[in-house]
């Protein structure tokens, strides 16, 4: 019996169709474990009738629709919004327990999310910790800026304070190939960092600077969420990329302890004026979240992600991104 093998061309052609499948496809919903909206489940109960509300932030942060089978939520950016949102509307949560478990992503997901949580603690008086899981770094770190309190796990590694672009370029693959793109433009700068040429050297400083400019922006942010914790001149100075333990961190100033999530409940009842309060979640698996453990992160069941084999087709778009690379989903 004659075998098939399986070729890495191959294979990549047909993750790259799958993907393409998962993109388009309609979004197919079993109700045994889900629900049409998002409901609150009690993962610590309490005799009080206040609340303080557990939000996830997990992977890459992006605007960008999740495609899974079996998605519910739109996006990083809706899901925070829309727990944000509920949370406000509802006076008996006092408070809100943000848990970031990711290396950071797109420079304007990062953001967004960061001015919801800053307009969610104006407009409500409530206070917002964050406590770091394994990775909260570069716009996971960005985004717990927003936070009253940082709480870090003994094995996180967060930091990575700065900015990185990504363009791909596969000119010495195409004309390998013996592929050429003609490109007509309206001006010198129109396909700057196109993958189908390399950069000059002018382009390269034109990229530069956009990246200084949101470099600023990032050390402005933390700056401000680490008044008082952190000189400016010594944020510079360890804002070179690079990660940290949390037992670094804490030293540098970059969070405000070290433990575990009942250290973080602890905190966000104790900033809210509570003595006791119900830990609570939205999700749209209630079935799934019984304890702080328990269900996916975010209350969500891909069957099928094109994120997935984005990753494993190493895929990255083109951009500008608060991430840590190495750490990409």
């Amino acid at each position: 019996m004659k075998r098939t093998v399986f070729g890495a061309p191959l294979l990549a052609s047909a993750l790259a169709a799958l993907a393409a499948l998962s993109a388009c496809s309609p979004r197919i919903r079993i109700d045994l474990l889900g629900e049409d909206r998002l409901q609150e489940v009690v993962l610590a109960a309490s005799p009080a009738r206040e609340k303080v509300l557990m939000v996830d932030i997990d992977g890459t942060i992006s605007s960008a629709l999740e495609t899974g089978f079996l998605t519910r939520e739109k996006s990083v950016v809706a899901r925070v919004f829309e727990r944000l949102e509920r949370a406000a509307a509802d006076p008996l949560v006092k408070a809100v327990v943000l848990r970031l478990d990711t290396p950071g992503g797109e420079v304007t997901a990062s953001d967004i999310v960061y001015h919801e949580i800053l307009r969610f603690k104006e407009r409500t008086g409530r206070p917002v910790v964050g406590l770091m899981m394994s990775v909260a770094a570069s716009g996971g770190f960005y985004i717990a800026s927003a936070c009253d309190a940082i709480v870090a796990h003994p094995s996180t590694l967060t930091g990575s304070i700065g900015v990185i672009s990504i363009f791909p370029s596969v000119e010495a693959l195409m004309a390998k190939i013996g592929v050429k793109v003609n490109i007509i433009k309206s001006g010198p700068s129109k396909d700057s960092g196109s993958p189908f040429r390399d950069m000059t050297e002018d382009e390269k400083k034109m990229f530069q600077a956009v990246i200084d400019e949101y470099y600023e922006g990032f050390l402005a942010v933390v700056a401000k969420g680490r008044r008082g914790k952190v000189s400016a001149d010594d944020l510079r100075r360890i804002a070179d990329g690079r990660v940290y333990t949390a037992p670094q961190a804490l030293k540098l100033g970059l969070i405000d302890a070290v433990g575990y999530f009942d250290d973080a409940f602890a905190k966000a009842r104790g900033l809210a004026g509570l003595t006791s309060a119900k830990l609570v979640s939205y999700t749209y698996f209630p079935k799934t979240k019984s304890s702080i453990y328990a269900g996916p992160p975010g209350g969500d069941i891909p069957l099928f992600d094109a994120k997935v084999v984005e990753s494993m087709l190493g895929s990255l778009k083109a951009g500008f991104y608060y991430l840590w690379l190495p750490r990409t989903p």
